[in-house]
């Protein structure tokens, strides 16, 4: 006896992806429903949900998904080029949509500081690979001037160096800045080389005239501000 095969239009309308996308809001789709859509349909013999919850099964979180390149996602049975294609592109999508921060971003507290270093870099870093040591340059009032990678695949004096951070914010005529890093692992806890090289920052910035205002880590969805911490 064959698979007993059931097509979302043989489900009741609530529960079809895209109608209750409709009558509700995408907000009140779950993670399995919203690939449903993106998938656009399913195979003869699975539909669209049935193949969107594979995917997820095999890819355990988003942030999987996303690291995974196009031959992985073909390798599940259903997944085609279009589909594999698809699930990239939307990704993509809400990773730049998530980054697509207000051209002025202003720091008038501690909170703010950190608000705006997890806010505009967390759907971005999250899922990088490697480390990448970021630094946002603000204005004497403030606001955002810009914001540089200055390093990338490590953390330590040898590759974050202060002639390279402190460059831009000359060039700028930046008042302050706020450092920012990756953790791949995706846990935010500072390490010790963390907590040199800051305090070898701020002190370079002491005889510069910039302050140092926070260094803030960031991990999977989660976050962590030596400053918060009183690590600095």
């Amino acid at each position: 006896m064959g698979e007993y095969y059931v097509s979302i239009k043989d489900m009741p309308e609530s529960m079809r992806p895209r109608e209750k996308l409709m009558l509700k809001g995408e907000t009140a789709l779950n993670e399995v429903e919203l690939l449903a859509i993106v998938l656009g349909g399913g195979t003869r013999k699975i539909n669209a949900l049935d193949l969107a919850m594979r995917i997820l099964g095999r890819h355990k979180s988003l942030r999987q998904l996303r690291e995974a390149s196009l031959e992985e996602l073909m390798e599940i049975k259903g997944v085609g080029p279009a589909k594999a294609a698809g699930i990239k592109a939307a990704l993509e999508l809400g990773r730049r949509a998530a980054i697509d921060a207000p051209t002025k971003t202003y720091i008038k507290s501690p909170e703010d500081a950190i608000n705006a270093a997890a806010g505009v870099n967390m759907e971005e870093m999250r899922y990088f690979d490697r480390e990448h040591f970021r630094v946002m340059y603000l204005d004497r009032k403030g606001g955002l001037l810009v914001m540089e990678d200055i390093s990338i695949g490590g953390l330590h004096s040898s590759i974050v160096h202060p002639r390279e951070v402190f460059k831009t914010a000359v060039k700028k005529s930046a008042a302050s800045m706020i450092l920012v890093h990756n953790h791949p692992s995706g846990d935010p806890t500072p390490s010790r080389e963390d907590i040199d090289i800051t305090n070898r920052l701020i002190e370079a910035g002491k005889l510069m005239g910039i302050e140092v205002l926070d260094h803030v880590i960031i991990g999977d969805n989660t976050y962590c501000s030596l400053k918060a911490r009183g690590l600095i």
